[in-house]
């Protein structure tokens, strides 16, 4: 991770994203790709369907990546 770098930018109340918003599968694919998983191949077979923890949204934030 780069130290020091803030991603996005808050309204002036910081109550709200309004400038490059992450989800929670964003942070999830990111921190999955710096422990070195690729977090597309990492799925699980559950009731017949196969589930990935950044479903299919999951994207790696490369703005915050060393």
């Amino acid at each position: 991770m780069k130290g020091g770098v803030a991603h996005g930018q808050t309204d002036e109340l910081g109550a709200a994203a309004v400038e490059d918003k992450v989800h929670i599968h964003d942070l999830h694919a990111t921190i999955l790709h710096l422990l070195g998983f690729d977090h597309e191949k990492l799925t699980f077979r559950h009731n017949g369907r196969d589930f990935r923890l950044t479903d299919v949204y999951g994207n790696v934030v490369r703005n915050v990546v060393a």
